[in-house]
């Protein structure tokens, strides 16, 4: 698949879950239903993958986990917040 048309594929399925369940819950539950939702397209992913850290020649493992890695070229990032920040 395309990346364009992969990440068409993401964004219409987080589009699906906030459609059918709104917001106000967690970001688990949104990351659990869209996992789901890949799952039903048929759509590769790997969920709380390890990045790890490399600060001086030192390796931290584990000092991050993406949320999601999808078809290995899309990292999605589940947030669940009243408003999105610069940070996010």
């Amino acid at each position: 698949m395309r990346i364009n048309d992969l990440t068409r594929e993401v964004i219409g399925s987080a589009m699906e879950v906030h459609r059918a369940l709104g917001p106000g819950l967690l970001e688990s539950a949104y990351e659990e239903c869209l996992c789901h939702e890949l799952r039903l397209r048929s759509i590769l992913f790997e969920r709380q993958k390890p990045l790890p850290v490399v600060f001086k020649e030192v390796c931290l493992d584990c000092a991050y986990r993406l949320d999601l890695v999808v078809s290995n070229a899309v990292v999605v990032e589940t947030k669940a917040v009243e408003r999105l920040s610069p940070i996010h």
